[in-house]
């Protein structure tokens, strides 16, 4: 007979890592999973954008400590991930450094470890994360650029506290994600966020993805610059100081040429602006309708329009969002982490990854 009382089978060892990080779209915030040598640990952020690599040094706070650029290399994604390898190298040689977080434009697979599809360097299916972590021996999460933005405003900067937070991101276009309930919320099949291509306008604007009315065709600093240059082009008497900031070359017209007049007092460039504001504002609407946030965050260059920006979208906010006067209403708030959201959220992201 067996014995009554059998000696305890040992437990098996768990796995010192992961062949894999964890995904944290479910992060519990709670310090005490990790230690307390974690919670201080360095991690690198990498921000991969269609002109640059920006690659920051990120303590547990949010603290950009270093940051190094280099200029994209091309579409080829073995150049590209040759310069990340050379900036983590860099940026961690005299220093601890426990993941690595990279965020990029377009659509990730939701273990985080594919591009599937990435607009500005035409990657598809792009196994990025296999690839970097063989090069660097290292913990590497990978992460679309607008969630990193998002997840480093709602754990750094304006949306701290908020718990159900909608990030845009004004750029060339359109940017999104959403934190809800103290998660990245990316959706069904990890596309989510994807708020520029909402039609606002049906048959306007032809946008570059195929449609026509898209939101970022009127809400983005590419709308703004158009908007300019066909004033210019028109020859209209209030487009001069337009057309002296550039010397007359009405292509050199962008958002930011735009936006800069508009800070320094130029009324036309002050109206522009504000229709760009009362765009945005009626997207937030819809978004409101859909979303029911508490908060939203307005981050990217065109953002640096402050107030001349946001004060029209929250006015055309009001206008257009349903049930008002019966609900509460979500903040509309300028982003305060500035350029390097993307890359603080991609190291906070991976190092919340590399805790689990």
């Amino acid at each position: 007979m067996p014995p009554l009382n059998p000696a305890p089978v040992p437990p098996v060892p768990a796995a010192r890592w992961p062949r894999r990080p964890a995904d944290p779209l479910r992060p519990r915030r709670s310090a005490r999973l990790a230690s307390p040598m974690r919670r201080r640990g360095l991690a690198i952020g990498i921000d991969i954008g269609g002109t640059k690599v920006a690659a920051g040094l990120v303590d547990a706070s949010g603290r950009v400590l270093e940051v190094l650029r280099r200029s994209t290399p091309g579409q080829d994604p073995r150049e590209v991930e040759k310069v990340i390898v050379e900036l983590v190298r860099e940026l961690s040689a005299h220093k601890h450094v426990w993941s690595v977080g990279i965020g990029a434009a377009g659509w990730m697979d939701l273990t985080g470890s594919t591009v599937l599809f990435s607009p500005h360097l035409a990657w598809r299916n792009e196994p990025l994360q296999e690839n970097l972590e063989r090069l660097l021996r290292r913990r590497v999460y990978l992460a679309n650029d607008a969630d990193g933005a998002a997840w480093a405003e709602w754990r750094f900067g304006a949306g701290r506290g908020e718990s159900r937070l909608v990030c845009i991101t004004l750029g060339t276009g359109i940017g999104g994600a959403m934190i809800m309930d103290g998660r990245l919320e990316r959706g069904r099949f990890g596309v989510a966020g994807e708020f520029g291509h909402q039609i606002i306008m049906p048959q306007g604007q032809r946008c570059e993805c195929g449609n026509r009315g898209c939101w970022e065709q009127y809400a983005s600093g590419n709308a703004l610059g158009r908007e300019a240059r066909e004033l210019a082009a028109a020859n209209s008497p209030v487009a001069q100081e337009l057309l002296r900031s550039v010397d007359g070359r009405i292509p050199d017209i962008t958002g930011a040429v735009v936006t800069r007049l508009a800070l320094e007092g130029d009324r036309t460039a002050v109206e522009l602006v504000g229709e760009v504001g009362e765009w945005l504002g009626l997207g937030l609407a819809n978004l409101a309708a859909a979303l029911d946030p508490g908060m939203f965050v307005v981050g990217g260059g065109l953002s640096d329009a402050g107030e001349l920006l946001l004060e029209p979208a929250r006015r055309a906010y009001a206008r257009n969002l349903t049930g008002r006067g019966f609900r509460p209403e979500a903040r509309i708030e300028k982003a305060a982490l500035g350029p390097e959201a993307g890359l603080i959220g991609a190291a906070d992201l991976s190092r919340v990854a590399a805790r689990r």
